[in-house]
């Protein structure tokens, strides 16, 4: 593994605040991360909400889908209590929010966008993220992810040129040839992948190897000999002074 390789907080500082906040992703500039992955899903009335899960109660005090709650009611829950006490005041935030913020940071912060569409097809998701990003100026500082292949097809048809990424799980013999009829530009994987033959080749090909869920630093170093580009981890200062 390159001594280069980037470090990306997952959902933020997420070993050590509650994930997808704002006190998660603050956390993780303070630490110096390269860049934060973050997951974007739509309320009922079309407004991008940062939080991984479909239904909101693993991660807040409500109950319900994301899809079937307004903005105004998703902003009324807390998310973050159940992580602990402390981050009782942190709420569900937009991803205007977190872009607005981004854009206020002294370095070129990297936003892994994960669009969360695998189970709930968002309609018109695609185009508001796109939308937004463009208005932001922050297009030199996006990626853009899913598991959802329709998805990245509907982003490339959009936008030629914003970075995309395909996410997937294992080793897919057929990887490189998915990867190259989307069009995407990287590939997110587990470190199974990036430690195969196939992830030699898919790095000799030209696509950066993203690695997630990172979090000992016997699995990080498990990838010594690979070419990883980026490691996401929960606790990216676990490994920024390595």
């Amino acid at each position: 593994m390159s001594n280069k390789v980037e470090i990306f907080a997952h959902r933020g500082l997420s070993g050590l605040y509650p994930e997808n906040t704002m006190a998660a992703f603050k956390a993780a500039v303070e630490v110096g991360a390269h860049g934060i992955e973050l997951d974007v899903q739509m309320s009922q009335d079309g407004e991008l909400v940062v939080i991984h899960d479909e239904k909101i109660e693993r991660t807040t005090n409500g109950v319900g889908y994301v899809k079937d709650l307004t903005l105004n009611r998703l902003k009324q829950y807390d998310a973050g209590s159940w992580f602990h006490a402390d981050f009782q005041n942190e709420n569900i935030p937009t991803l205007n929010e977190v872009l607005e913020w981004v854009k206020t940071l002294p370095y070129k912060l990297i936003v892994n966008i994960e669009l969360k569409n695998d189970r709930i097809d968002y309609e018109k998701l695609e185009e508001k993220v796109l939308r937004l990003i463009h208005e932001l100026n922050l297009h030199q500082q996006c990626i853009l992810s899913s598991f959802n292949r329709d998805s990245l097809r509907r982003i490339y048809e959009i936008d030629h040129n914003i970075e995309t990424a395909l996410l997937f799980q294992g080793v897919p013999t057929d990887v490189l040839s998915i990867a190259k009829n989307l069009h995407v530009q990287g590939l997110h994987c587990e470190a199974v992948f990036a430690q195969s033959i196939l992830g030699r080749k898919a790095s000799l090909a030209g696509y950066p190897i993203r690695v997630y869920t990172i979090n000992t630093l016997e699995d990080f170093r498990s990838l010594d000999s690979t070419n990883v580009s980026v490691v996401m981890t929960d606790f990216p200062q676990m490994f920024l002074s390595l």
